[in-house]
């Protein structure tokens, strides 16, 4: 990554720069209650889909004829490296974000005081369109007015940020958090450009590209 070159760097939200491991759990101790589904098998189960490239946990509800329940939002939180990171990022980059989320992420994002730091925001729920659709993302670097080589995708899932962001010629970093620590690129689309483990490590890979550039 180039800093004459790239622009633009657009997260995902969830399991990118929100933690959702807390509702992740509340949402299957929910859907496991009143069953003889114990909170092992369905770890479990839920590895087995992850190592598949699956969303995983929509995928065990499906297995075991679970009804899905609603998402607790007040059980998010941002990563400990998420602001730092941002405020970090945004003296070098504009910052965008691509993200599948229900009406009210503007206002999420302004109660996690990251909104400060984010340039441009397209969400699933505003534009009526959902990653992995292209559309989502020509969306955004229509809005940015950038290049997709201009730009770099940085999330967690390679279904939805990792593939689309590759059709379209963005840089692609696949950061492992969430539940989509367990996936393996198996197609040629899925692999990133880069894979890193935390926002920390981004910050030290846009750093060292630039500085081999």
């Amino acid at each position: 990554m180039n800093r004459d070159k790239l622009k633009w760097l657009f997260f995902d939200m969830g399991s990118t720069l929100i933690d959702e491991s807390v509702a992740i759990e509340h949402r299957i101790r929910e859907v496991i209650e009143e069953t003889d589904i114990t909170y092992e098998q369905f770890l479990e189960k839920k590895v087995f889909f992850a190592k598949q490239n699956k969303p995983a946990d929509l995928e065990t509800i499906k297995f075991f004829g679970l009804t899905k329940t609603p998402w607790h939002k007040e059980d998010e939180r941002l990563y400990p490296e998420t602001v730092e990171c941002l405020e970090c990022l945004h003296k070098r980059y504009k910052i965008g974000i691509i993200a599948n989320q229900s009406l009210g992420s503007e206002e999420r994002l302004e109660r996690f005081g990251i909104l400060k730091y984010i340039d441009l925001l397209v969400a699933s729920a505003e534009e009526g369109v959902a990653k992995p659709d292209k559309r989502i993302f020509e969306i955004a670097l229509n809005r940015a007015g950038c290049k997709p080589s201009e730009a770099a995708m940085v999330g967690d899932r390679l279904d939805n940020d990792i593939v689309p962001a590759n059709e379209l010629g963005m840089y692609t970093i696949w950061i492992k958090q969430g539940n989509w620590i367990y996936a393996t690129p198996k197609e040629a689309l899925e692999y990133p450009d880069w894979t890193i483990w935390s926002l920390d490590e981004l910050k030290e890979l846009v750093k060292n590209k630039e500085e081999n550039v």
